[in-house]
């Protein structure tokens, strides 16, 4: 592979509403070029009204709130073992239509929430569906791309980011992953800029304030520019 893209994806538009403000101010003041939708949560339709404009993939929610293929099933992130191929691969595909019809167009990729496609079979059903609407999705690791190159479907190169106790796009971390880039290949940046959750309760809250300030100072562009480097969003 010749040649190098890199994305800079904001994971959890339509988590709760600050959140989604958040990254769309990181979107359309600062440097991040791309986001991935929840469809599922009490706040989708909230942010389906800031989604105007907005490179827009499927976050993929197996890990909360209810189900779109099975009405009244309610997801929990401690099932995710015990998923079913059928049941990811439906649901999948109907929260990517749910999505279409939120915004009005077709997701332009797929990621999944606190990458429950570790999970064998949840890979799987994503597989299955992201290969019939020929979608790429976000691999985290060599094992995962293997698999989803096998079955046909487009995914990273490299994968960089992490969410935890501290913020995790602080401005040096920033600058000392653009300096370390590799030179060649597709790379996805995840992050998780927005203004502190203002409804959910979420472990990653005045940790996405940190990030969002990192995205939006003039010092990021900076970094980008001594690099050459330009954010692109998934096609």
């Amino acid at each position: 592979m010749s040649g190098r893209r890199v994305i800079l994806n904001a994971d959890d538009f339509g988590y709760d509403p600050a959140v989604s403000r958040g990254i769309v101010r990181a979107m359309k003041l600062g440097v991040v070029s791309s986001t991935t939708m929840m469809v599922n949560t009490p706040h989708s339709e909230d942010a389906a009204t800031l989604s105007d404009g907005l490179a827009l993939g499927l976050h993929l929610n197996l890990a909360r709130w209810a189900a779109v293929s099975r009405p009244g099933h309610q997801l929990d992130e401690r099932d995710a073992a015990t998923l079913e191929r059928a049941f990811v691969h439906d649901e999948t595909l109907a929260q990517l239509d749910r999505l279409k019809a939120l915004v009005g167009r077709e997701a332009t990729h797929v990621d999944v929430h606190k990458h429950l496609h570790r999970h064998a079979a949840v890979l799987d059903g994503v597989c299955d569906a992201a290969a019939s609407r020929g979608l790429a999705v976000r691999s985290i690791d060599a094992p995962m791309r293997a698999t989803l190159r096998a079955r046909g479907v487009r995914t990273n190169d490299v994968f960089l980011g992490d969410a935890g106790a501290t913020a995790w796009w602080t401005p040096s971390q920033f600058a000392q992953t653009i300096n370390a880039l590799p030179p060649e290949g597709l790379i996805e940046l995840m992050c998780h800029p927005g203004f502190a959750p203002s409804v959910v309760t979420s472990g990653y809250s005045a940790q996405r304030e940190v990030e969002l300030e990192t995205f939006c100072a003039p010092e990021a562009r900076a970094v980008l520019a001594a690099r050459a480097v330009t954010f692109e969003a998934w096609r």
